[in-house]
């Protein structure tokens, strides 16, 4: 399953997806955690020393190698040119098991915290004023469009702050959304567009208070976003001592049990590929219209394959 942490900058999202993913890691499932905001923190919130460097090579920097693997011997796609980040897969397209042994995972996966993690890569100084940030996730849009994972597996992502995160097609690629917010007027200010962006197209969202000191931040909470609310975290001195570099103790009783809900609310999601698929094509065929012909010089809505499959058939399929 496939899950994104959102919201406004300072909310806490990094922290709830480093939380996430190591509940998850301790408790023996697979996850792989992907850090997919400009700021990249999550690496050290999850443990790394903050003079220490993620070894292995960020997504974004090797865009074009992971595009000629995905693209196999997919007649549809002529060259890693041809390829742009919305490219479905098709039959001859290379298809991800969750750290399978292939060149994405092998290359790109370092444990941190005992959780294995990819990151997209810090926008750069040659970056500016050439090239906004979402052209780094599209390394992660490639991975999660080409990925069949199972029951029990997940993907977290920590999100580009704000309503970044609808800028693309990439929030349809994943199975639940969580948007993290204090109990704030300024922090619930994007409620109302992560919601209404996601019933479009059927994307569940929940939301997640964080920093809850008391009755009154959660009465305030429960106001404003009524039945979304699906749990909260109180105001955390485990996770202050983390961020001090002081280390030890355990996270407190009620933060973990809202860990155990997030995860039951994951799982009790349905896995439907054909949605999934639908609006893959949807949105390559918006993106193909907006700007991929001009920019390739080519019409890309031929690359969609009508009669591929997505999901674990399809992965049979090719293996």
């Amino acid at each position: 399953m496939r899950v994104a942490f959102v919201g406004k900058g300072g909310s806490g999202k990094t922290t709830l997806s480093a939380l996430f993913t190591r509940h998850l890691a301790r408790s023996g499932a697979p996850v792989v955690a992907i850090d997919g905001d400009i700021n990249q923190h999550l690496a050290h919130a999850l443990g790394l020393d903050e003079d220490e460097l993620f070894a292995a090579p960020p997504l974004s920097a090797r865009t074009g190698e992971i595009k000629d693997y995905l693209r196999g011997t997919n007649p549809r796609i002529a060259s890693r040119e041809a390829m742009v980040k919305t490219t479905p897969p098709g039959h001859g397209s290379r298809l991800l098991r969750l750290l399978g042994d292939d060149e994405v995972h092998s290359r790109h996966v370092q444990e941190v915290g005992g959780v294995p993690l990819m990151v997209t890569g810090a926008f750069a100084g040659s970056d500016l004023g050439v090239a906004c940030y979402h052209s780094k996730l599209g390394a992660v849009e490639l991975y999660l469009n080409h990925l069949v994972d199972g029951p029990g597996e997940y993907v977290v992502v920590d999100m580009t702050a704000g309503a970044d995160a609808f800028a693309s097609g990439l929030f349809t690629r994943f199975d639940m959304t969580f948007l993290v917010v204090e109990p704030t007027r300024k922090s619930l200010s994007v409620y109302r567009q992560y919601r209404d962006h996601a019933a479009e197209f059927g994307i569940p969202v929940a939301v997640v208070g964080n920093k809850v000191t008391g009755a009154d931040d959660l009465a305030f909470l429960r106001e404003r976003v009524g039945e979304d609310l699906l749990a909260h975290c109180e105001l955390s001195p485990y996770v202050r001592a983390q961020e001090q570099g002081r280390g030890g103790g355990a996270l407190e009783r009620h933060n973990s049990r809202t860990l155990d809900r997030l995860r039951a609310a994951v799982d009790a999601r349905g896995k439907d590929w054909e949605a999934f698929q639908r609006h893959a094509v949807e949105f390559h065929l918006r993106n193909a219209a907006a700007w991929a012909d001009a920019a390739t010089g080519q019409d890309l809505a031929a690359q969609v394959d009508p009669d591929f499959r997505h999901g674990p058939a399809a992965l049979a399929a090719f293996a």
